[in-house]
């Protein structure tokens, strides 16, 4: 099958044409038709698959008649982070180049003022973050009630990052009659029900079994020392002929500091994570698509539905918290047919992590013939601090460092940590057992005002015993009053 089967129009054909393409993906091949028909869909297909041009390739045909009006846009498009939006963009912008659409584009971390003047002279599509979305809605720069096109892109991670009630407000502020398109690499139960809600009667479009990783990606698991972890990686990134890279990690602090390792050691890396601007975001992601940095150091901002051409080799510097995200990091090789190699670092706090991705994944991973490194000696070369916990970022009392640390993850996604018991407190349980008190006539405890008495002393480990107060009690909270 050819794009020119699909019954999309010459100019757009032409457009595809000079971008290099000629045969649709099959989730292109399966959305676009109804999608031209005006029906509601719902795609299912992962990452790297084409998702985005099976929605902006009918839509360009969709919208290429009619008139746009001042702060009422005719489409809107709503994406998890401000890079999908942005590409998003671009794919417009490439496609639509013999088509006179107005576009505008709703992001934070960029000036206000522009994008509502963009609003103002009314724009065919509007590609949106809903945070920055609402904002504007509620400041009345913008109208909904003349989109008759909604898509809503990477749904499953507008879930993790808990945007599903703000989705469900703009749903009920866009006109019932609308066209609804819903694309997302898995379908957990919180978006089939917004489908249900939303959508009417969609055609259901599933090109590959939700949560599984490409087949032109080999995947290696790599046992190693936590404090070892950067000395693997160099060994692996000299030998492995990496052309360029995406290297994923759990925390915002461990992209700073792995980019700053690897640049002490010679390499050519940048780095992007969620306390970079906006501005500066993009110009590192040019820099690193333009072949000026080879190696991009990353938290999962970068994780899903960021299309960059002949990415070699993606690790996992850190196990991912949340199994979705393993399938995510790993789609940015192995993209549009070409081949890929993933590593993911495995250390003796992993194993939890790494048995959920592969019940999702549904494969087993093999480990790297000769690349464990279990030494636990010294490194003769930088040491790194084991990991804490795969909680949220918070240290234990004391952890300064990791207490202040922010993760480029939401809470929905991180899972359940429960409270650690500690052995002293096993221990205080077993030399304090419990005993009968002596009572007084009226059934109080007589020792109660003698202990009252008593001053507490910290625990060994600075913290007052059971909770209590450490210093003396004066003596007048001691005094019992009898009738």
């Amino acid at each position: 099958m050819k794009f020119a089967d699909l019954g999309l129009s010459d100019e757009l054909l032409r457009a595809v044409t000079e971008a290099g393409y000629d045969t649709p993906t099959p989730i292109q091949a399966q959305a676009i038709p109804p999608v031209l028909m005006m029906r509601d869909l719902i795609g299912i297909a992962q990452t790297g698959t084409g998702k985005t041009a099976s929605f902006v390739l009918p839509m360009i045909d969709i919208l290429a008649h009619g008139r746009s009006r001042a702060r009422m846009p005719r489409s809107l498009i709503l994406e998890p982070t401000r890079e999908l939006a942005a590409q998003v963009a671009e794919n417009f912008e490439k496609y639509g180049k013999y088509h006179k659409l107005s576009m505008a584009l709703l992001i934070g971390g960029v000036s206000m003022g522009d994008q509502v003047k963009a609003l103002e002279k009314g724009v065919d599509v509007l590609i949106a973050t809903p945070g920055r979305l609402m904002d504007l809605f509620e400041r009345g720069n913008i109208l909904l009630t003349g989109c008759g096109l909604l898509v809503i892109d990477e749904a499953d991670r507008m879930l993790d990052m808990g945007f599903i009630p703000d989705i469900e407000n703009i749903c009920i502020k866009l006109p019932a009659n609308r066209q609804t398109l819903l694309f997302s690499a898995t379908m957990p139960p919180p978006i089939k029900k917004l489908s249900d809600k939303f959508l009417s009667n969609p055609k259901y479009v599933e090109v590959a079994r939700p949560a599984t990783a490409s087949a032109n990606i080999t995947q290696w698991l790599v046992k190693v020392d936590a404090r070892k972890k950067r000395e693997k990686l160099r060994d692996l990134l000299r030998a492995e002929g990496v052309t360029n890279a995406i290297i994923f990690c759990n925390r915002k602090t461990t992209v700073r500091e792995l980019n700053k390792s690897l640049r002490q050691h010679g390499f050519s890396s940048g780095e992007i994570h969620g306390d970079i601007d906006q501005s500066a975001r993009i110009a590192e992601l040019d820099r690193f698509k333009s072949g000026e940095v080879t190696i991009l150091v990353a938290s999962d901002v970068a994780a899903r539905g960021l299309d960059i051409k002949g990415v070699s080799h993606v690790f996992n510097f850190d196990a991912p918290w949340h199994p979705d995200d393993y399938v995510h990091r790993i789609g940015r090789t192995g993209r549009a047919g070409a081949s890929g190699v993933a590593y993911t670092f495995v250390t003796s706090a992993d194993a939890e992590a790494i048995d959920n991705i592969q019940k999702l994944i549904g494969t087993s991973i093999d480990y790297a013939a000769g690349a464990a490194v279990v030494d636990e000696g010294d490194d003769a070369g930088e040491r790194e601090e084991a990991p804490k916990g795969r909680g949220r970022g918070r240290g234990r009392r004391g952890d300064k460092s990791e207490k202040a640390e922010k993760v480029d993850r939401p809470d929905t996604a991180r899972g359940e940590r429960g409270r650690e018991n500690h052995p002293r407190d096993e221990r205080r349980r077993e030399e304090r057992p419990r005993e009968e008190r002596p009572r007084d006539e009226r059934g109080q405890d007589r020792g109660r005002d003698e202990r009252a008495r008593a001053p507490r002393f910290q625990d060994v480990d600075g913290t007052p015993e059971d909770g209590a107060w450490n210093g003396p009690v004066p003596d007048f909270l001691g005094v019992s009053f009898s009738q």
